[in-house]
């Protein structure tokens, strides 16, 4: 079983999805997927769900959930109620809003490198990369590597 090296913080996959400045980069580490195991949280999931669905049309939210989760670029994630105590200490801590403590604590409980465009976790222990520096390393693969090849999307002008 593979097993994720990174997890893409929100603002990652917001990016692309709403095609801002660093879209293109977004999208060349979103291919990359199958090379090097990604994951995003449960709650990444559900926040990017809220953001799409006010602005774009919900067939944009669709077609993402089936070409980068339900085709298994990326792993899902989730924190349970056990973990809560954690994200209130790192919110108090490190000064996070709900959504960057989750996608710490996460970050921590997996193992795994938070990718955020966020600076706020430049100030941890765990600091960030960008997807440019992602880019830029060979890939990493824990264990073996996917047997199921990913579906390749292409991004509508």
């Amino acid at each position: 079983m593979v097993v994720a090296v990174y997890l893409l913080d929100t603002c990652i996959l917001l990016e692309y999805l709403l095609d801002q400045d660093k879209a293109d980069e977004v999208e060349r580490l979103l291919l990359s997927a199958s090379e090097t195991p990604m994951a995003v949280t449960e709650f990444s999931l559900y926040s990017i769900g809220i953001n799409m669905l006010r602005k774009k049309p919900a067939d944009r939210f669709i077609v993402f959930v089936d070409d980068v989760l339900a085709a298994g670029r990326l792993r899902l994630l989730r924190l349970g109620p056990s973990d809560m105590a954690a994200i209130a200490e790192s919110a108090q801590r490190f000064g996070f809003d709900f959504d960057d403590a989750y996608q710490y604590v996460a970050a921590g409980k997996h193992g795994l490198t938070l990718v955020s465009f966020d600076t706020d976790f430049d100030c941890t222990d765990r600091g960030r990369k960008t997807p440019a520096e992602l880019l830029e390393e060979p890939p990493m693969v824990r264990d073996r590597p996917p047997t199921k090849t990913a579906r390749r999307r292409t991004r509508k002008p």
